[in-house]
């Protein structure tokens, strides 16, 4: 069970939790090293005592976080701490597509289109390294309040085996998008990415699933033999080019669909263009059925011959279907035998180039050691015993449990494996510093702020939904809720929230000598303002002093405002006062 304020690691600090799945748990944490917010996804449940899960999950994240696009969450790091199986993401503050769907229902055309452009742009990048997500479906989809759309979960999508049909709930919303090859037990490609965003933009365009079941088998068995609705039948005015944009992504045999999602994002460039909104509709080049493809000819009709002829014609009738009988069961035996040859020479070729890699690379790459306790020059011996570099820059840390002076971890951390040569920096322990935390509700934000700070401890300010019309009165700017609770301590570079009520806010008055230009900056930050700060010499105001703001007290606060303060200076003298004071 992972807690509030514990550490991943000894790097990524838990700050509080924001979802939970059938797969994984995720947390906002905060970065102690690279100073920065993250999200932390730990496998829960059986997926972390499987050894085999585990290590492909470790491999395809890993794969993942080679990828770096816009439109895709960037994966930072992976690893494992205390038998905790975790993987370390960019922290997105938006919201999931489905939620927005479930608020929304469906969505305009010109909305679903710009979303599965984002989708298909960044899905492009992960096809062209042939990186299949095998996950594709709203709950692994964020879109930001700009309209910024975010994949993720590349991952755990890659390692799990989305056939292996269960009831949990991750598998259930899978199910939803899943292609029908990935349903009858067969393997991944491209094209299974390709069907799930053409049943996500479906989703998007008519509010409704196409395919709905009592269970994930259910829907599964429908994905593979029933027909998707026409998507006219919920919207009668949809262009054919849309249309067709559907048809073409998720057809039945992979081969009908676009070769990638490069393919597919050129078509969706285009589709709402005049010109191609009355296109005409796209019939399939390859057979949508199950059966195989071989062509049965039909008998041409005859006309009747003489009576002594028709034996003979029946003879030769029995004859040729002999005969056509005996060619095709060759024809099967030899379409096996090809079959096993080609599958060999497939699994030959994809061992070779998986394996190549692991087996060139395993001499590069050594495990970092643990030079915890140690003194930093046993530290950066045993490093570099094992052919790593040791940076000069050193990272300081408070420790209650390692002395003042000696090493605590290294960055990256230890137990991961990195190629040799690559560079580490020491973590080293400044002594025990804990700060005992008191209780800070009904309290200035700002005020608290600062204090915190001043003590080493990063603060972060977290907006709260409240009830407005409740019986408790909420003010403006004072803290509601804390992370950590009164009594607890917590050592220098420690995190803690501060939670503020989510309500209309208004501007203070910055000019009665109770803020310093350092409060009016985290004030603009946390209301996130464009702030513009002008120092201005005069002789009316003590130096340091905010004696203007361009928004009164009592405004009412718009996240995007422009807001200007002005700061006294002192005066400078110039030389030529400073030659007549002389002469006095």
């Amino acid at each position: 069970m992972i807690m509030k304020g514990q550490k991943i690691s000894d790097r990524y600090q838990i700050i509080k939790s924001i979802g939970e799945g059938g797969m994984a748990n995720v947390y906002l944490a905060y970065d102690t090293i690279l100073d920065r917010n993250v999200a932390v996804k730990v496998l829960r449940g059986d997926l972390s005592n499987d050894e085999k899960f585990v290590r492909r999950f470790q491999r395809e994240a890993l794969a993942a976080s080679s990828l770096s696009h816009p439109n895709i969450v960037e994966v930072y790091d992976v690893g494992e701490d205390n038998g905790e199986y975790y993987i370390v993401m960019e922290y997105i503050e938006g919201k999931h597509l489905k939620t927005l769907l479930k608020k929304r229902g469906k969505l305009t055309l010109s909305e679903a289109v710009d979303i599965m452009l984002q989708i298909t742009d960044g899905m492009s990048v992960a096809h062209d390294s042939y990186i299949i997500h095998r996950d594709i479906k709203p709950q692994n989809i964020m879109i930001l309040e700009n309209g910024l759309v975010k994949i993720t979960d590349f991952g755990i999508a890659m390692a799990m085996n989305a056939t292996q049909l269960t009831q949990t709930n991750s598998v259930m919303g899978s199910v939803h998008y899943l292609p029908p090859e990935q349903a009858s037990g067969q393997g991944s490609t491209l094209q299974s990415d390709i069907y799930s965003m053409g049943i996500v933009f479906y989703e998007l365009i008519t509010g409704e699933l196409p395919f709905k079941g009592d269970n994930a088998v259910e829907i599964a068995l429908k994905h593979l033999k029933e027909p998707l609705p026409d998507i006219r039948d919920k919207i009668p005015n949809v262009p054919n080019s849309i249309v067709n944009i559907i048809k073409h992504s998720t057809a039945k045999n992979p081969k009908n669909r676009y070769d990638d999602a490069r393919q597919m994002h050129e078509d969706l460039k285009t589709c709402l263009d005049e010109a191609r909104i009355n296109e005409p509709i796209i019939s399939y080049k390859y057979s949508e059925t199950d059966t195989d493809d071989t062509k049965i000819m039909k008998m041409v009709k005859k006309e009747k011959a003489p009576l002594e002829n028709q034996e003979t014609e029946k003879k030769e009738e029995v004859i040729a279907k002999q005969i056509t009988g005996d060619d095709l069961k060759k024809q099967n035996r030899l379409l096996i035998i090809l079959a096993f040859i080609f599958t060999g020479l497939v699994v030959g070729i994809t061992s070779i180039v998986i394996l190549m890699p692991i087996i060139t690379n395993s001499g590069k790459q050594a495990t970092i050691p643990d030079v915890s306790n140690l003194t930093v020059e046993a530290a950066i011996k045993k490093l570099q015993d094992k052919d790593f570099v040791v940076a000069d820059e050193r990272i300081e840390r408070s420790s209650s449990e390692i002395p003042e002076g000696k090493v605590i971890g290294t960055n990256p951390s230890i137990g991961l494996k990195r190629k040799k040569g690559t560079e580490l920096r020491l973590i080293v322990s400044i002594g025990d510093a804990e700060i005992t935390i008191e209780d800070y509700t009904n309290e200035s934000y700002l005020e608290i702020k600062g204090k915190l700070e001043t003590l080493g401890l990063n603060v972060l300010i977290e907006r709260k939904e409240v009830d407005e019309n409740g019986e408790i009165e909420y003010e403006d700017g004072k803290i509601i809720a804390q992370s950590v609770e009164p009594g607890q301590r917590l050592s220098k570079g420690d995190s803690i929230t501060l939670f503020i009520p989510d309500i209309f806010s208004f501007y203070p008055d910055f000019t009665n000598g109770d803020y310093t230009t350092e409060d009016v900056e985290d004030f603009a930050d946390t209301y996130e303002l464009n702030l513009e700060i002008e120092y201005v010499q005069t002789d009316d105001h003590e130096p340091g002093t905010i004696y203007y703001q361009s928004r009164p007290e009592g405004y009412k606060i718009v996240a995007g405002q422009n807001f200007k303060i002005r700061v006294a200076q002192v005066v400078e003298e110039t030389e030529n006062e400073d030659f007549y004071e002389g002469l006095e």
